[in-house]
């Protein structure tokens, strides 16, 4: 007990050291780079705990010696009670053990080892993830689901593509996920993930969740789909193992009443189509629609999915032909004379170019060291109010490094303006951000559309010209750079950056430049990104006459 009390100290002293860079609601899940300061905080909880639980086998090994010491001397005295007590070392100790040795064990007993434990526990849960980063964290595993078509078994076995530490995911875990769905109203993931938890189940996996819990949820999310047939056959199943559920017994009926009335419409509108004329106009109106579904768009959502999943348009071979690697020294730069940037064509239209082995590894690491203490949820500007906000979209964090604050900054912003030769005193700062669980930027503009005229007002250096952003991580699957306007994919290199005009020479936007990330499916994303505005760039990008140049 005394040892526990003496280690508490140094317990606090470490916690305090290791925790200084996390804080209470920081959003763990948005950032998979604070996420691992969380790995550690783990740590330390399992060592404080196996403390705990040696000093209570020590409290116990001591209770047992001492029982079986006086189990032996009891057996023997109760042979000839009077005359062990006849011996007055035995009157003796007798005496000193119920009035000293069985007080002593009391204390004991009742002593608390839990108390370094205990103390441990309280100073890190004020720094634990919170119930809003188990949620995101959970439409995150959802959104990841839907971007890469993946089935609820896939996520759940662990077998994603290039995972090195494969983990397995539980009854409780599918349930839970199941839960989250239904608590949004998303019944179609509910029934997803309740049916992967039954199979499970099934499967004979142990679990807290019993099947009647299960199919209880499973049941009402596919009449919520509409599918009351399978619903009624779920219900029916969970009345075999609860014959008392008294909802189960009330939705039995309801379903069989509901499909009645279905089947009555059913046969209603069979008659009619019997009717003379009824099927020509019914066979029209099948018409109309498939014509007008084959000739609608692609919805948006849908093709930036497509393109996460490195399917979509694909360049023509004529197009793909004009796209071509170079050394570039832009305009015989002195800096590039001798030593040329490597220039690769990624797209065309909006033209995108790619810079190789344009940021080190040690500039890398110093850009994420000074990055990691300051990230902050990542935020998008209103439109209606030009302010800067969260949003569910934005899945990361960011932090903003100045260039005065570090050498490698300077350097870095100095080596944008060489190569892209625009002004970079007008620019923002350079934009550090790591994506969390599912991290993602959904489909936007960099620049200020003619609907948000004070959406750089505060700054004072126009719209934002072209974005500068660094890879600087490879990312072992997902988090392409997509743009779904033009079919286009960039995919994470790191130590590479990717260069593209916002605006036309003439200052007008260019709405193919709406870009988005996609969510991170393996891996830790890293990237720095520099906004270049129009303020300062009159002389480097004269203004076209054409509004399209």
């Amino acid at each position: 007990m005394l040892w526990t009390r003496m280690e508490l100290p140094c317990w606090c002293l470490l916690l305090l050291s290791s925790l200084q860079s996390l804080s209470a609601n920081n959003d763990f899940f948005t950032s998979i780079g604070q996420m691992t300061d969380l790995l550690y905080t783990e740590k330390d909880l399992v060592t404080s705990l196996k403390d705990y639980i040696r000093a209570e086998e020590n409290k116990l090994e001591r209770v047992k010696r001492w029982a079986d010491k006086l189990d032996s001397l009891t057996a023997t005295a109760m042979q000839d009670p009077e005359g062990f007590l006849g011996h007055p070392v035995n009157a003796f100790k007798l005496m000193k053990r119920l009035n000293t040795e069985w007080g002593d064990l009391e204390s004991l007993v009742l002593s608390d080892t839990t108390d370094g434990f205990i103390s441990n526990l309280t100073i890190q849960r004020q720094h634990f993830p919170t119930e809003e980063d188990q949620t995101g964290a959970a439409k995150a595993l959802l959104r990841l689901q839907d971007t890469y078509n993946l089935d609820a078994n896939t996520i759940s076995t662990g077998n994603l593509p290039g995972v090195k530490h494969k983990s397995q995911m539980t009854v409780e875990d599918c349930y839970e996920l199941g839960k989250i769905a239904y608590s949004d109203a998303d019944y179609y993931h509910t029934e997803l993930w309740m049916a992967q938890a039954l199979k499970q189940l099934d499967e004979g996996e142990e679990s807290t969740i019993d099947k009647v819990t299960v199919l209880d949820y499973l049941s009402y999310s596919i009449y919520q789909q509409g599918e009351i047939e399978r619903a009624l056959k779920y219900t029916l199943r969970l009345l075999e193992l609860d014959p008392e559920h008294q909802r189960a017994k009330g939705n039995v009926k309801y379903f069989e009443f509901q499909l009645e009335k279905l089947q009555k419409a059913a046969e209603e509108k069979a008659q009619k189509q019997e009717e003379p004329g009824a099927r020509d106009t019914t066979e029209k109106e099948e018409k109309k629609k498939k014509s007008k579904q084959a000739f609608s768009l692609i919805p948006e959502r849908r093709k930036y999915e497509m393109l996460c999943r490195g399917e979509g348009i694909r360049m023509t071979p004529r197009r793909q032909s004009r796209l071509f690697c170079r050394y570039y020294d832009n305009n015989r730069h002195p800096k590039y004379l001798l030593a040329p940037v490597k220039q690769q064509d990624e797209w065309d239209r909006p033209y995108i170019v790619r810079y190789l082995d344009v940021i080190s590894d040690a500039e890398i690491e110093k850009v994420k060291q000074l990055a990691k203490p300051r990230l902050r949820r990542a935020t998008v500007h209103d439109p209606q109010t030009g302010k800067l906000t969260t949003a569910q979209y934005r899945v990361s964090k960011s932090a903003w490094l100045t260039g005065y604050e570090d050498p490698v900054i300077e350097r870095i912003n100095e080596r944008i303006e060489d190569i892209t030769g625009l002004e970079m005193d007008t620019a923002e700062e350079l934009q550090v951000a790591n994506y969390g669980v599912g991290g993602q930027y959904e489909p936007h503009f960099d620049f200020g559309r003619k609907d948000e005229p004070d959406a750089f007002k505060e700054l004072g250096t126009g719209n934002r010209i072209a974005t500068w952003l660094f890879y600087m991580s490879d990312v072992t699957a997902g988090g392409a750079t997509v743009f779904p306007d033009v079919g286009a994919a960039v995919w994470p290199q790191k130590g590479t950056a990717v260069f593209w005009y916002n605006l036309f020479a003439s200052g007008e936007g260019d709405y193919s430049t709406r870009h988005a990330a996609c969510p991170v499916l393996v891996g830790n994303k890293w990237v720095s990104n520099k906004w270049i505005h129009e303020r300062g760039q009159e002389w480097r990008r004269p203004c076209a006459l054409n509004e399209t140049e």
